[in-house]
């Protein structure tokens, strides 16, 4: 498989056992196109294969986690817009399985805001760790889309139904300390505590046998993988479709219009 070794807005570091995998694109708060969808897929592959690699951590630069979708790529691409759809979806499909097939451990450490698609495939983390003012905003009605990144699964499982319908349906701001209320990540940390806790115990977690992580993985069967791959399936193809709604079109626009005036 190619990959790309110097992903645009991906930063690769290697500390011991442990790889970290940093989203840097500030100028647009973490946000994510179609070339990270894929860089980030192929890290994540690359790194499950790598022997010299038991711990596999991802974050963003700066303020924010990830600012989900860059819809304004989307949107001024020249492409048709059924072909625009099938690449950024086919893209898509990938990374969120990328995620999900991930034997060895995956932490996600939540710095800043995780809206999205950023924050509906951080769930498919083994372990979350979030900095205290940080939150999770999944948008999807609001745009006139729909659930993405499994989370029509997960997040009913994690939370139960109530909560992510609330998240999901009504796109409810999860902030840091409801997060950790419903059990949604492990621990919360200031900003300043990240250098001098966070990363020494995360450093710690790559002296672990791989082997003995993975075998833990495969019993505790945190989701069923054939019900990851039925959401994915269905999301996408649920997504594919409201793309091409006038309803979709507009509360995109709307989005965009508001956005530009920030």
């Amino acid at each position: 498989m190619a990959v790309n070794s110097t992903p645009e807005h991906l930063l690769i570091e290697q500390f011991g056992t442990m790889r970290r995998i940093t989203i840097n694109n500030p100028r647009k708060k973490n946000a994510i196109n179609q070339q990270a969808y894929r860089d980030l897929a192929d890290q994540l592959t690359v790194a499950d294969r790598d022997d010299g690699v038991t711990v596999l951590v991802l974050t963003g630069a700066g303020d924010f986690y990830s600012s989900g979708n860059d819809i304004s790529a989307l949107m001024v691409s020249d492409q048709p817009v059924e072909q625009r759809l099938e690449s950024s979806h086919g893209a898509l499909a990938r990374m969120v399985k990328a995620f999900y097939s991930f034997s060895k451990l995956l932490v996600g450490v939540i710095n800043g805001p995780a809206i999205g698609i950023a924050g509906t495939t951080a769930m498919l983390c083994d372990v979350l760790y979030m900095e205290e003012t940080a939150y999770f905003y999944t948008p999807f009605t609001a745009l006139g889309l729909c659930a993405e990144g499994c989370s029509s699964y997960t997040f009913p499982k994690l939370m139960g139904a109530s909560k992510a319908s609330e998240m999901l349906l009504l796109n409810h701001r999860m902030s840091a300390q409801e997060a950790f209320q419903f059990n949604v990540v492990a621990e919360l940390f200031k900003r300043e505590e990240f250098e001098t806790k966070l990363w020494p115990r995360i450093l710690r977690y790559g002296e672990l046998p791989v082997g003995s992580i993975k075998a833990t993985k495969e019993l505790m069967k945190r989701f069923d993988l054939d019900k990851l791959e039925e959401a994915n399936k269905r999301e996408l193809e649920a997504l594919a479709k409201r793309w091409q709604t006038e309803e979709a079109m507009q509360a995109v626009m709307n989005f965009m219009t508001r956005k530009s005036k920030m």
